[in-house]
């Protein structure tokens, strides 16, 4: 059974990132305006004085005019930094340049903050391959964002951000796999999971 699910979920992400390299960059950027404003006007996400959130890079969901929009306003944005072991690092996005960090992600290059300052974080914005109704999430496979979610305080907004294709009726899922409590695609606004 567990070496079946694996294989399902690997699978899985084969097709989903062939179908993200086959989309245009101008698909792409469109689509991260639409989830940009998704996002500002989700009542959810504009009260939120800290955001943790993704630097998006090669063919995922932009988060960029999202990301450019908080530090406009003054909302305090913090970005992963990968570290050894599985474990996410924070930092302060403060618009300066990024540098390729671990697993060639973009990183800003300010003082790191600890795996605590996830904490500090009023909604998290979480990258998935996709996502279910019930909140079940495919990442990577690495299991970072399951780490770090682990320990998020309850009530926390999880948001998966996903393109339109990506929000699927069933996502395997393992025990150890986290669950988000919302999802958001270019076309269809904020909407909360089953797994509130």
């Amino acid at each position: 059974m567990g070496q079946h699910l694996v294989a399902a979920k690997d699978d899985l992400r084969r097709r989903l990132l062939a179908a993200r390299a086959a989309r245009t960059a101008e698909a792409r950027a469109s689509a991260g305006v639409a989830l940009g404003e998704r996002l500002l006007t989700a009542d959810l996400v504009a009260g939120a004085r800290t955001v943790a959130a993704f630097v998006s890079f090669g063919a995922e969901p932009p988060t960029s005019p999202f990301l450019d929009a908080c530090l406009a306003t003054g909302v305090r944005v913090l970005v992963p930094l990968v570290r050894p072991a599985g474990v996410l690092d924070w930092a302060e996005l403060d618009g300066s340049d990024l540098r390729p960090g671990g697993l060639g992600i973009p990183e800003p290059t300010g003082r790191p903050l600890g795996t605590s300052a996830l904490s500090t974080a009023d909604v998290v914005l979480v990258p998935a391959l996709a996502v279910d109704p019930a909140g079940h999430r495919l990442g990577r496979g690495a299991g970072y964002y399951d780490r770090a979610l682990a320990g998020l305080r309850d009530g926390v907004p999880r948001i998966a951000v996903v393109f339109d294709d990506e929000l699927l009726p069933h996502v395997p899922t393992e025990p150890h796999d986290v669950p988000v409590t919302h999802h958001l695609t270019p076309s269809t606004p904020l909407t909360p999971t089953s797994s509130r």
